[in-house]
């Protein structure tokens, strides 16, 4: 990579810092809030004929990883771009 100078490499890095912790978030409280801490009131809900607490944790924190690898090559690429490393 090929900054222009040291600030816009302080820039991109604080800004990739910031998507990743905000995706961390949102793996963490799907994952542990709802598959783990919030399982017993999610219980109640029934999704495709399960329990919802269930299905958070054995399909959906998968599903929200994946989901999260996406959005994650989506914003990077965005990023790349904006500061003009992209390849």
């Amino acid at each position: 990579m090929a900054f222009k100078d040291e600030e816009q490499a302080k820039a991109y890095w604080a800004e990739n810092i910031s998507l990743l912790f905000k995706l961390l978030t949102v793996w963490f409280v799907v994952s542990f809030g709802f598959g783990i801490l919030l399982v017993d009131v999610l219980n109640e809900v029934r999704f495709l004929g399960f329990k919802l607490g269930f299905w958070f944790s054995q399909q959906g924190a998968i599903y929200t990883f994946v989901a999260l690898i996406f959005v994650y090559v989506f914003k990077m690429n965005a990023l790349d771009k904006k500061y003009g490393v992209d390849e």
